[in-house]
């Protein structure tokens, strides 16, 4: 009884990270720009050392690969929000320093007429640095990434001139996994590395945002079932606490 009990309570600890990723998900539902990443199981393996070959033990096993899958594109009519296609991702500089990348495109300029997203990251250029805006021009994303600007003073007929283009890269080649800071970064590789482009030309849609691609109601089914999972466990518990009680009690009677 005392290996039920020990299994029931492996079973309860092994399955934390599984509703620590759930609840950080839901948490996310309407994170502008959030990808789901995290996926963890129980599975069964051997335990060494003395004693018999048979003895197995729950251990989580869980993976750390960023879904690409899209989430619900809304219209802002904002000239600085973009939303981003496909596997595309956008570089940026994360407080470290380091290149990063990002699916959130609530752009804004700050006071020091850099771009930055809305978590207060530095966007950054195609050539790596800075992507700096002229005080009073008017900005203008296009699909490609190409960043133009306006002087609202000027006649209307006035063409707009190119600012610089946003890093955009194509990662449906490149595995990316989810960093400390919540920014993405190459799977497996240093900090700050580059993705290769792949087959795919980097796209984008100006004046619109992409929301999470966490669907809310899956996730309350996954917490549902590991709820009633872990009460199951605890009546494990409870009925070899009973059946030791009892076979305690018989043996006092003998």
């Amino acid at each position: 009884m005392d290996r039920l009990a020990f299994n029931a309570a492996v079973a309860m600890n092994e399955q934390t990270l599984g509703r620590q990723m759930a609840v950080n998900e839901l948490a996310n539902v309407t994170t502008t720009g959030f990808k789901r990443s995290f996926e963890a199981a129980l599975r069964t393996v051997a335990v060494e050392g003395s004693g018999l070959k048979s003895r197995f033990q729950p251990q989580t096993f869980s993976e750390d690969y960023i879904s690409m899958r899209a989430g619900p594109v809304v219209a802002t009519g904002n000239d600085l929000d973009i939303a981003m296609s496909g596997s595309t991702v956008m570089g940026v500089t994360a407080l470290d320093g380091t290149l990063a990348f990002t699916r959130r495109g609530d752009l804004r300029i700050n006071a020091n007429g850099a771009l930055e997203n809305g978590t207060g990251v530095l966007v950054r250029s195609q050539n790596g640095g800075a992507l700096t805006v002229p005080p009073g021009v008017r900005v203008t994303i296009r699909s490609d990434g190409t960043v133009f600007g306006s002087d609202p003073a000027q006649p209307a007929n006035t063409p707009p001139v190119q600012i610089g283009a946003l890093m955009l890269r194509d990662a449906s080649q490149t595995p990316l996994q989810r960093r400390e800071d919540g920014l993405f970064a190459v799977s497996g590789a240093q900090p700050g590395a580059d993705i290769t482009n792949g087959p795919v030309a980097p796209n984008l849609t100006a004046g619109a945002l992409e929301g999470s691609n966490v669907n809310a109601l899956s996730i309350m089914v996954k917490l549902m079932d590991q709820s009633r999972s872990f009460e199951q466990q605890v009546n494990l518990i409870k009925e070899s606490k009973t059946c030791d009680e009892s076979g305690a009690t018989m043996m006092k009677a003998s």
